[in-house]
């Protein structure tokens, strides 16, 4: 590998699926669900190679800022800069912010979620050695995940011709689909999941941006004109960043582009979006419980019980899903748990 490249890690999601223990104060990223580590930290520790990896940008929302120094601090993966945004924007304006921090230039950028699992890094380094060469030659790379259900919450991408070993062009992104249309092309085996992890060029992303979306680079690049900085803190003009228009790296950039490539990879990934999520991804005891913290489970079975605090005792039960953090308490059957945003639409109505 030729070029040393900048991870770029997004960091300004809510977690509100994971609720009660994910919160906009300190939203799921920030949390250890899945080991000791948190989110963040383990997501940073994936690009520790220094032959390989500049140390990392983080764009994240300004209340968090010294948490998330904090935790990289603690796992000796401090940032290069501190990408605070005023306000959110979705992920396109949230990268081209990162873009420009960047350098605008010739770097290849290796855009990360904070807050997903990734348990074969190995899997995951030697797929970004494969998209390299082809990144170092102005395409737009995203990574797809071999599939392993039908899944409906997930986008999917239909993989094309090879272009190198191990890359082939994209030749469509599938919406999330309905089951039926899940278990097809899981059948047909020519589609990934769509992971959401990107690598490209900063200087290819804007230039796409700028063709497809040129209100969004505008306003990025204003706002980090006229940034106030602190130290490695980046601090985007408000006013300026607000005139963006608000849209994933999908729909802005990744579906519109003509050199679109994806490396179809298997690297125990999850995004952790829902508690039976952290639940298929945890250990169990005997029963297929995965408990955490003060829970005492006696005749139970396949339950997911998490406690920060308060001691959950559990008898005779079957595929629940009990959750204390502070003075909320979450109960519902496993399968269901997708519905936790039912609940925050309902408290925010109360």
């Amino acid at each position: 590998m030729s070029s040393i490249i900048t991870p770029v890690i997004l960091s300004g999601g809510t977690g509100t699926r994971l609720w009660p223990m994910s919160r906009p104060e300190r939203p799921k990223q920030l949390l250890p669900l899945t080991a000791d580590a948190t989110m963040l930290q383990l997501t940073a520790g994936r690009t520790g190679d220094a032959e390989r990896f500049a140390r990392p940008i983080v764009v994240a929302n300004a209340r968090h800022a010294d948490t998330i120094e904090a935790q990289l601090r603690d796992v000796e993966a401090d940032a290069q800069a501190l990408v605070l945004e005023p306000m959110g924007r979705n992920t396109a304006p949230a990268i081209a912010l990162a873009a420009i921090a960047a350098g605008g230039d010739s770097t290849p950028i290796l855009v990360m979620p904070s807050d997903h699992v990734i348990a074969d890094a190995d899997a995951f380094r030697a797929a970004i050695a494969k998209a390299l060469p082809l990144v170092e030659q102005g395409w737009l790379v995203t990574f797809g995940i071999g599939p392993e259900s039908p899944e409906t919450g997930y986008g999917y991408i239909a993989v094309g011709d090879e272009l190198a070993p191990g890359v082939c062009k994209v030749r469509q992104f599938v919406e999330k689909p309905d089951r039926e249309r899940a278990e097809a092309m899981l059948a047909a085996g020519d589609h990934v999941w769509n992971g959401g992890i990107f690598l490209f060029r900063a200087d290819i992303y804007l230039g796409a941006l700028s063709t497809y979306q040129p209100d969004m680079v505008v306003a990025a690049q204003q706002a980090m004109d006229k940034a106030r900085r602190e130290g490695k803190r980046i601090y985007p003009d408000a006013d300026a960043f607000a005139a963006s228009p608000a849209d994933s790296i999908d729909y802005a950039v990744m579906e519109r582009a003509e050199r679109v490539a994806v490396v179809p990879v298997s690297m125990g990934w999850s995004d952790v979006g829902s508690w039976d999520a952290l639940h298929a991804l945890s250990e169990h005891d005997a029963g297929g419980n995965a408990c955490s913290g003060e829970v005492i489970a006696i005749d139970t079975e396949n339950c997911l019980a998490r406690s920060d605090g308060a001691r959950i005792a559990m008898v005779g039960v079957r595929d629940l899903i009990v959750v204390a953090s502070g003075d909320d308490i979450l109960v519902l059957p496993r399968g269901r748990s997708q519905e936790v945003k039912k609940l925050i639409e309902a408290m925010k109505d109360r």
